[in-house]
């Protein structure tokens, strides 16, 4: 079809009218409209804003230059607001700080009527706190909570295509029925938001017609709707429901989709059966991610047909048998993960024959995988990502051919590590080779991945060289010796230069001291030097780490003081120095921020500091077997986080990011604290973890009632010091203690009822007292044994066996008549005396009087008599 010379014109035009839009040579004077200015300063009153991110959204500037606003150039009207809020992982806790963060309430309902024409809303990541979609006072439109007739006219009032309200943790929805009236909806993101209130949430998604991406992640939905056999996406690409609470068969509706889906995710759950042949339905499926669930049976063969499948994820479930061969031919496929299931048998170059563009593979069995891989074989792939668990003797040959490893790990395998294999592990970034029996002599060995984690291999000689490149690594439980001078004040570190920021090297037999070259390393977050053979003095060195949060140097043969130049350490967290030979007062300086301060099993001595109560954040305060003396602070009630419940959300752990998107390596910190009467180890938990142990000192005084406002406290032991006073009645506060050790002190007085309240309570000891009284009854303080109470004499009531004779009954009636009570026992002494007296006189009377001697002695005769013949007539037996 030909076209004119005008027609040609007015099409160049155009196109150059659009080139020059496009690339900012033409705009036009984008205006706010007054309606939309109005509702976006309505929505921020219902915002808190503490670090003024919306400090740009005032009456003074054009509204469509506001931060986060995006208007049409040809219309002027808002279309676009994007506020996500923006943190980083911090390199020792779980969870991003949303201190600087939107919070407050989301008025969905008046945004979405009153900006006309807004196709897209981004609040993911902040911390909202309620979500508004009650009451819209434009269309008529009333609450939109109740489905009804008349709300017909509300369905079309938002364009709106993509909302993210994803990462608002705290944000409170109970229900999706405003869904549906949001029609236009193409991309809804819901992740980490807790909708366990939303039993319907299936049947309320699939009245979006035009849904495409679904992410319902982390929501704590439980219900997939078994008896749905159809469910009606028609648009449906995207569905992620990962991380949830599922604990049946995959259902029906799954494999019955109209719609064309790419990605599915269901990882994260409790998915039980085997995995259905109906999954082919689904035969465009591009990624599959099925991992940590409880699957079980053999990977289907089947899986091989699908024909564009990118990622197969079937990781950490309990698939058995061998894997299928037919997996070989999946041509398209990048990532496969099988790792962390009870698979054997043998797997060889037949398993990855037409995987030509494998990148990352992940193939380790709890069990007991064979490698049976020719030789010369070269792989048809380059790997990126690689994670390995086989039984073989030998490192595999084939993988020295794989020059584009950017991380590496091998578990549970047993090889020997050869100086071509330190050559190939240096090309890599990241290497995680735990629980091996690696046959290795690391003298010799430079390290220069980015992160390496070589603990509980069984590695000898002295510590290994760290390049300049090293960020992480750990080397703990192996048997490394030496001292730690050569790592740590070699040539090649005194340029300041390095990036170390976790090192742990603990549970060896390393020697010597702590050396004073520790200014070289000023980047280090973390140091775990402890149970090794250590000894000499804290260098004063340390105190240039100001970025240091967690210091472990336990169970080493360390003497002498801290030095007070640690107080440059502001970042300290946790600061663990147990069971070494640490001598004088107990630090002032430490960190108010601190978390846990370990200092037990050395010789401390001095007062406890009223700066410990300073400590705002302090979870564990552990400094029993000292010889410390004086009261107890009564500040103690001033540590804030152990005024509440649930004192720390954060998990004690430092966080490294994998190569992987939103995935991390992490190392938990752990201590082991003595509580309930025992030693237990607490890692992953430790956050949870609330404890104060003053034992074994040398403590005075009365226990100050101030400490019982440690409503948070879950463990407090003040067993063996010479602490005198009654227990304060104010110990019923602790609603949250499960262990309460008191014993072998002089403490006196009654146990008070209160402490019969304490519902959790779950070790007791108040053994070796001066307690007296009954024993508050009641079920909790009755459960527990004697051994609870021994060695308190004036103690009775169960669970002892001493019985207290006058109950509280009795009590009373002595109160009522206490002369009675008084005049009782000498009645009846009184009674015997006279009755001895009258006796002897009668006795006397006969014995001098002659006459009444004779009559007594007849009277006797004549008794014994009359006895005879009642006895003899009472044996005759013809009477």
């Amino acid at each position: 079809m030909s076209t004119s010379p005008s027609q040609n014109a007015i099409i160049f035009s155009w196109l150059l009218w659009g080139i020059m839009f496009n690339t900012g040579l033409c705009s036009f004077d984008t205006r706010c409209n007054q309606q939309d200015m109005h509702a976006l300063l309505n929505f921020k009153q219902g915002v808190t804003d503490p670090s003024a991110v919306l400090s740009s959204w005032t009456t003074q500037l054009d509204c469509c230059h506001w931060k986060g606003v995006i208007c049409s150039n040809i219309t002027s009207r808002v279309t676009r607001i994007t506020l996500p809020c923006s943190t980083t992982l911090p390199s020792y806790r779980d969870e991003n700080d949303k201190s600087h963060c939107l919070t407050g309430s989301i008025h969905l309902s008046l945004l979405l009527v009153e900006l006309e024409f807004l196709d897209y809303l981004d609040l993911g990541n902040n911390d909202f706190l309620a979500l508004q979609f009650d009451y819209l006072h434009n269309h008529n439109c009333r609450n939109l909570s109740i489905a009804t007739s008349s709300h017909s006219q509300c369905v079309n009032s938002s364009t709106l295509s993509h909302l993210d309200l994803s990462l608002n943790w705290n944000l409170d929805i109970n229900n999706l029925k405003w869904l549906p009236y949001i029609s236009s909806l193409e991309y809804l993101n819901l992740r980490a938001i807790d909708l366990s209130k939303e039993s319907n949430w299936l049947q309320l998604v699939t009245m979006l017609p035009s849904l495409s991406v679904l992410n319902m992640c982390d929501c704590v939905l439980k219900d997939l709707s078994l008896s749905l056999q159809y469910a009606n996406f028609t648009a449906l690409q995207v569905l992620d429901l990962s991380l949830n609470e599922f604990r049946s068969e995959l259902p029906k509706w799954l494999f019955n989709l109209s719609s064309t889906v790419y990605i599915l995710d269901l990882s994260y759950n409790s998915l039980i059966g085997h995995l259905p042949k109906d999954l082919l339905n689904l035969r465009e499926l591009e990624d599959l991610f099925m991992p940590a669930n409880n699957f079980d049976g053999p990977i289907p063969d089947w899986l091989g047909e699908f024909k564009h499948l990118k990622t197969l994820d079937l990781e950490a479930n309990m698939f058995s048998g061998s894997i299928p061969t037919n997996l070989g031919n999946l041509s398209t496929l990048i990532t496969l993960s099988v790792a962390s299931n009870p698979l054997t048998g043998v797997v060889s170059e037949r398993n990855f024959a037409k995987l030509s563009k494998l990148k990352l593979l992940y193939i380790y069995s709890y069990s007991t995988l064979i490698f049976d891989f020719d030789s010369d074989w070269i792989p048809p792939f380059q790997l990126e990502e690689l994670w390995l668990g086989f039984s073989n003797p030998d490192f595999p040959a084939w993988l020295y051919t794989q020059r584009s490893v950017e991380s590496l790990t091998i578990l549970q395998s047993s090889f020997e590590a050869s100086h071509k294999f330190w050559n190939f592990v240096s090309t890599i970034s990241q290497v995680r080779m735990q629980d091996n029996l690696i046959d290795g002599n690391m003298s010799n060995v430079l390290l220069n991945s980015t992160f390496i984690a070589l603990s509980s291999n069984g590695l000898k000689g002295c510590l290994p060289q760290l390049s300049p490149n090293v960020v992480f690594v750990m080397l703990s439980n192996n048997s490394l010796s030496g001292e730690l001078s050569p790592l740590l004040c070699g040539h090649n570190v005194s340029n300041g230069k390095n990036n170390l920021l976790y090192l742990d090297i603990s549970f060896n037999n390393l020697s010597g001291g702590l050396t004073n070259c520790w200014k070289n390393w000023k980047s280090l977050v973390a140091i775990h030097l402890g149970s090794n053979n250590l000894s000499g003095k804290i260098p004063p060195s340390l105190g240039f780490l100001s970025n240091l949060t967690s210091f472990h140097l336990h169970e080493n043969k360390l003497h002498g003081d801290i030095p007070p130049s640690l107080h440059n350490c502001r970042s300290l967290l946790v600061f663990n120095v147990r069971n070494n030979q640490l001598s004088g007062n107990i630090p002032d300086w430490i960190s108010q921020g601190v978390l846990a301060l370990q200092l037990r099993s050395n010789h401390f001595s001095g007062k406890i500091s009223t700066q410990i109560c300073e400590m705002s954040s302090l979870i564990v305060l552990d400094i029993a077997q000292n010889t410390i003396s004086g009261d107890i602070p009564s500040c103690f009630g001033n540590i804030k986080t152990l005024l509440f419940n649930n004192v720390s959300r954060h998990k004690l752990s430092f966080e490294f990011p994998s190569l992987r998107p939103g995935r991390y390596y992490f190392s938990a910190d752990s201590l082991e604290l003595v509580t309930k009467g025992q030693v237990l180890e607490y890692e992953k938990n430790l956050h949870f973890m609330t404890l104060i142990d003053m034992s074994s000192n040398n403590l005075s005084g009365t226990i100050p009632p101030q400490m019982f406002s440690l409503i948070g406290l879950h463990s407090l032991n003040l067993s063996n010091n010479k602490l005198a006073g009654e227990i304060p009645n104010e110990i019923g506060n602790m609603k949250n203690l499960e262990s309460l050790d008191f014993s072998t002190n002089q403490l006196g007085g009654e146990i008070p009822h209160s402490l019969s309240t304490l519902s959790f309570l779950s070790y007791l000891n108040l053994s070796f007292n001066d307690l007296i009284g009954k024993i508050p009854s009641g079920t909790q303080l009755q459960g527990f044994t004697p051994l609870s109470y021994m060695g308190n004499h004036d103690l009775c009531g169960p669970p002892l066996t001493k019985i207290c004779f006058q109950d509280d009954k009795h009590k009373d009636t002595e109160h009522e008549d206490g002369n009675q009570s008084e005049f009782l026992p000498w009645f009846y002494i009184g009674m015997k005396s006279g009755f001895v007296t009258g006796f002897l006189g009668v006795c006397c009377a006969i014995f001098l009087n002659k006459k009444l001697r004779h009559a007594f002695f007849k009277f006797l005769y004549d008794l014994r008599y009359r006895l005879h013949a009642v006895v003899v007539i009472n044996m005759n037996p013809f009477r």
